[in-house]
């Protein structure tokens, strides 16, 4: 069975506290608010969601093992805009074997990595 699409979501004890910085500082576009959980476009039909851990399907936990990869074009952008706003945890644009990325915090605590694969034959493959 071929699926359509894919939505990620990451589980928070007041999604009002973060909803700010998914919307005015990474500028993910809100498709659906459903209250308990909002849902955003990255790019195309890739999406994102935020949801009350205390009403959704999981609960929060206060240390994380995931990781969202944003994969952009001009990760140097990407990275300045976010210096700009101060974010949490920003390390340098690194370049390694197949891309190259820098990660950072959300307000509570996720990871997330911008990155752009340089090699074209990587590349291609997504």
């Amino acid at each position: 069975m071929p699926a359509d699409y894919a939505i990620t979501f990451f589980y928070y004890p007041d999604i009002a506290t973060v909803a700010p910085f998914y919307e005015d500082v990474l500028g993910f576009e809100l498709v659906l608010n459903q209250g308990m959980a909002r849902i955003y476009r990255i790019a195309g039909r890739s999406y994102f969601g935020i949801v009350d851990g205390t009403r959704g399907h999981l609960r929060h936990q206060p240390r994380s093992a995931v990781l969202l990869t944003i994969v952009a074009e001009d990760v140097a952008a990407w990275h300045a805009r976010l210096a700009a706003a101060g974010v949490a945890a920003l390390t340098p644009i690194q370049r390694g074997t197949y891309c190259e990325h820098f990660f950072f915090e959300d307000p509570a605590g996720y990871a997330i990595e911008v990155q752009r694969f340089h090699d074209p034959k990587v590349a291609a493959l997504f």
